[in-house]
């Protein structure tokens, strides 16, 4: 990957962290972060990766909202980012987070079961 493209996709991360975080509204959005941002070579088309702390059903509303606000969201990169194309996000649930919080869950589990087996 070009040194550009990856210049390109963390000015992304971080401008659709702060929209997302600071400037919507949308009372569907949960906790969500913002994991990872792929670019195609021209710069016309966004995977943007997204992270949701809660419920399924929490999860599920997030990314309904993101979908309906994908148009807003790319408006208002368009005001702040200087690139020639900005390109068209498409917004993706990341269950990467929600994986190590249930693996982690898993190991102090297995911990305490061994602590309160040695006694």
């Amino acid at each position: 990957m070009s040194l550009r493209l990856q210049r390109v996709r963390e000015l992304l991360k971080e401008e659709i962290s702060h929209i997302l975080l600071r400037e919507m509204k949308d009372p569907r959005l949960g906790f969500l972060t913002v994991t990872d941002v792929e670019v195609s070579a021209d710069l016309r088309h966004a995977r943007v990766y997204v992270s949701v702390l809660g419920s399924k059903e929490e999860g599920q509303a997030t990314m309904e909202a993101l979908e309906n606000a994908a148009g807003f969201v790319r408006r208002t990169l368009g005001e702040r980012v200087r690139l020639r194309y900005i390109p068209e996000l498409v917004f993706v649930y990341d269950p990467t987070v929600e994986k190590a919080a249930r693996l982690e869950r898993l190991l102090a589990s297995i911990r305490s079961s061994k602590e309160g087996g040695s006694s």
